[in-house]
């Protein structure tokens, strides 16, 4: 890792955060959210900074069951593509889940090299037990309903992977 460092996300890197995926939210690769979603959620985010202070890139994860975790809103930067920034960020949200106890990461992606080259793999259905599906679908969260595959967001997700890692 030279020229960036990976820190935990604080609350005034919310508005930071959103301005790094708008470009991405505006093409379609990530999903928009409310910005009242990511200071909910500004703990399960890592930030990539560059030595002269800019965040130049994110990722968040979140625990969608007892072994089960979802690598959300991974961004870097257009500038600072290629450069492992990506890597670094994916490696540090992996240490996390380990560090919680989760031995799978799920992530919804249209960059299945990326992914695939950081040990994921693209799933089907069945990924869970069906007491644990029955569980997850009473979930409001849209990422567990992605995972789900469920038809409600099917018009969001058209043409994304969905992919798994074990850890």
């Amino acid at each position: 890792m030279t020229g960036f460092t990976v820190r935990r996300a604080r609350t005034a890197d919310v508005p930071l955060i959103e301005k790094l995926i708008e470009p991405l939210v505006a093409s379609r690769v990530l999903l928009g959210k409310d910005r009242v979603v990511f200071y909910e959620a500004v703990q399960e985010f890592r930030i990539a900074e560059s030595a002269e202070g800019e965040v130049v890139g994110c990722g968040a994860l979140h625990v969608m069951w007892e072994d089960l975790g979802e690598v959300r809103t991974l961004a870097v930067s257009e500038g600072w593509l290629g450069r492992g920034v990506g890597h670094a960020l994916l490696g540090t949200l992996e240490a996390d889940a380990r560090e919680l106890g989760l031995t799978r990461l799920f992530c919804l992606t249209f960059e299945t090299a990326f992914f695939e080259r950081n040990g994921f793999e693209v799933i089907g259905e069945g990924v869970v037990s069906p007491d644990v599906y029955a569980e997850l679908v009473r979930s409001p969260d849209e990422g567990v309903a992605e995972f789900l595959d469920l038809a409600r967001v099917k018009p969001n997700t058209l043409g994304n992977s969905r992919m798994l890692k074990r850890l």
